[in-house]
């Protein structure tokens, strides 16, 4: 009898201990969940943070960016705007000297250069010469409109002009008395010649033509004698 009540009593304190510690689980488990969902909304805040402010640092690295590609335009703005200015006062300077400038006597005036026509005939280097010495230079014609202005000063004569070939790569290329290629060509067909020494002229219809030369053979230099035109 008095060992059925002690197993009684022992029964009821276990079961008071079981009630006492379930309450405190729980109680863990819910500060466990409790400091877990902490942290993390707390790296969910810290990454939010985070990728903001890269993104914050990466608009401004952009902007910084900007600003210094715009400070650089204006710059570059305004030195376009003062060299404008610049070729602005040189081409006035250029137009009242082409206004005011007087060929000399003898000489034709047209556009911004003069013109000597010939009344004597000399071999091309002779008339080059002549021209140097009068301190200009064979003809140079680049353009329609000065092609146009040697065909009225010739007169129906044939007239040497500044270009003739030279030895450059392996072969001969028309160049002008200053050195520049030919890039507008009046050559008339098949005086296309890159292959010996050849001077070239206006004939008595205004087309290119051209001679071989040398420089060995002066007997070829009186057949070769015509009226030239310089130019300054």
């Amino acid at each position: 009898m008095e060992v059925d009540m002690k197993d009684d009593v022992g029964s009821q304190q276990v079961e008071a201990n079981g009630e006492k510690k379930l309450p405190s689980m729980r109680n863990g488990s819910f500060r466990v969940f409790t400091v877990s969902l902490a942290v993390l909304y707390l790296l969910i805040l810290t990454g939010i943070i985070t990728r903001y402010t890269l993104k914050r640092n990466d608009l401004e690295e952009k902007l910084t960016n900007l600003s210094h590609s715009y400070n650089q335009s204006q710059d570059l703005m305004k030195q376009l705007q003062g060299n404008n200015s610049q070729l602005q006062d040189e081409i006035k300077k250029l137009k009242n000297q082409i206004q005011g400038k007087v060929c000399p006597v003898g000489w034709t005036k047209s556009g911004c250069s003069c013109y000597f026509k010939s009344t004597e005939k000399k071999t091309w280097f002779d008339s080059r010469t002549d021209c140097q010495n009068k301190g200009s230079y064979l003809v140079i014609i680049n353009s329609k409109e000065e092609q146009e202005i040697v065909s009225e000063l010739r007169k129906n004569e044939e007239s040497w002009i500044g270009l003739k070939t030279e030895y450059e790569g392996r072969r001969y290329k028309w160049k002008w008395v200053d050195g520049s290629s030919l890039t507008l060509s009046f050559l008339a067909t098949g005086e296309h010649h890159t292959w010996q020494s050849y001077a070239a002229y206006c004939d008595q219809q205004g087309r290119w033509r051209s001679v071989y030369y040398s420089h060995n053979n002066h007997d070829n230099y009186y057949y070769y004698e015509k009226n030239w035109i310089c130019e300054k």
